[in-house]
């Protein structure tokens, strides 16, 4: 079965790729040359530091082949999608473009005129008349379907470039803060106001890497939280390439308190929790601690079973004061389940991304009970951040990036 995907994968791709390749440059050019040959090496080209980006990643291969690789094969990933999107939307233009060019044509082709008989002529050569140059705003077919595909192929990679360009501008400004109030049936009054600032998916890699860190540590720091969430996916790579990129953490000024995300199980786990416990913050690996006003839990992701270091809800949870509220650090949304089962009150994690690149929000919707912000399960509430960073492309179209401040409400307030 998993050859048989790879066999249809591999078909999707290279025909996806031929299509994006023929309306770009075979449909817009006349006939052979320079620049379908190029069209072709830029799109293989693209393609094979996409799939060198991604392979160098998982393989841990050396950290500056990585950086070499990331950046030029991440961003052709998302600028692939958009141009695959822009010409298929183009072929909805295409007839109608045509239809136009074709009934303007129509109306400005001369009348047909009567024309009088020549007088005889004495015989002998007769004088060349002039051609009468054809209309500069007639076309004809060939070069209407030339015309029409340059249009096309032209404002499809316009927006393409546009869109990708907007969407990593977005992510390396850095986060924007949201603020989300969240009442707790089980919160004392003590408690009322009190602000947790959550932030998942930060990402620090080949892309992502120091200057980053410290943008989402100064926007953490700026909005004064009585505590902080990093709830999974901090980094993609090991702490040898990425300790010195993670350093700006040892800055947060509030009591930060960090749990696993997929994402750290390829990376290393065990050496980024105790890195992570060296700058300060607080690792719950299956664990809870009694603050004076709720219990915070946490519990590793779903990943980490595969090293026997999956979540237990039952060692987090098992034996604490449910008279108590309970906030739970959770990477994954599809934990909620069974935080529901354990009397939590509210669940906050990350991991969707919020889609990052539409429309990839309706895969993340398929896989994931929340995509992003406040909903309820039962008598839990679930809180999912769409994440600070970016994985892969450092580009995000319709799913900004974000940190937010949880702001709990006491009812008895």
């Amino acid at each position: 079965m998993v050859i048989v995907f790879a066999v249809l994968a591999l078909a999707v791709l290279v025909t996806a790729n031929w299509y994006l390749w023929r309306r770009l440059f075979r449909d817009t050019t006349s006939g052979p040359g320079w620049v379908r040959r190029t069209g072709a090496a830029v799109v293989a080209g693209g393609w094979l530091l996409a799939i060198g980006a991604l392979v160098g990643e998982r393989t841990g291969a050396p950290f500056w082949l990585q950086q070499v690789l990331a950046w030029p094969g991440f961003l052709w990933l998302a600028l692939s999608i958009y141009l695959l999107l822009g010409v298929v939307a183009g072929e909805a233009v295409r007839p109608l473009l045509r239809r136009f060019l074709e009934r303007r044509d129509r109306r400005n082709a001369p009348a047909a005129v009567a024309v009088p008989q020549p007088e005889p002529v004495p015989a002998g050569p007769a004088p060349e008349e002039p051609a009468e140059p054809a209309s500069p705003r007639l076309l004809a077919a060939p070069s209407r379907r030339l015309f029409v595909s340059r249009v096309v192929g032209a404002a499809a990679a316009a927006a393409a470039v546009g869109t990708v360009g907007y969407g990593t501008y977005g992510v390396l400004r850095g986060p924007r803060v949201k603020r989300v109030t969240v009442p707790l049936a089980k919160l004392p009054r003590a408690a009322h106001g009190f602000r947790i600032a959550v932030v998942s998916d930060i990402h620090l890699g080949p892309v992502l890497g120091r200057g980053f860190a410290r943008t989402v540590v100064d926007t953490i720091n700026s909005t004064q939280p009585d505590l902080i969430a990093v709830v999974g996916d901090l980094v993609d790579g090991s702490v040898k390439d990425l300790g010195p990129a993670a350093a700006p953490l040892a800055q947060l000024k509030a009591p930060a308190y960090f749990v696993t995300g997929n994402h750290e199980y390829f990376s290393g786990a065990e050496q980024w929790v105790e890195e992570v416990r060296r700058l300060g913050l607080l690792p719950l690996e299956n664990a809870r601690t009694e603050l004076p006003w709720f219990d915070l839990a946490g519990v590793n992701d779903i990943a980490g079973e595969s090293e026997g270091q999956g979540p237990d809800f039952a060692k987090a949870l098992g034996d604490r004061d449910t008279t108590r509220a309970c906030v739970l650090l959770a990477h994954q949304p599809v934990q909620i389940h069974d935080a529901v089962d354990h009397g939590v009150d509210l669940q906050l994690s990350g991991h969707t991304h919020g889609g990052q690149l539409w429309p990839g929000n309706f895969l993340a919707e398929a896989a994931n009970p929340t995509v992003a912000g406040l909903d309820r399960y039962g008598d839990t509430q679930l809180y999912v951040s769409r994440g600070a960073g970016a994985w892969g492309p450092p580009t995000r179209v319709g799913a900004p990036s974000d940190i937010t401040v949880i702001e709990l409400a006491s009812r008895q307030a």
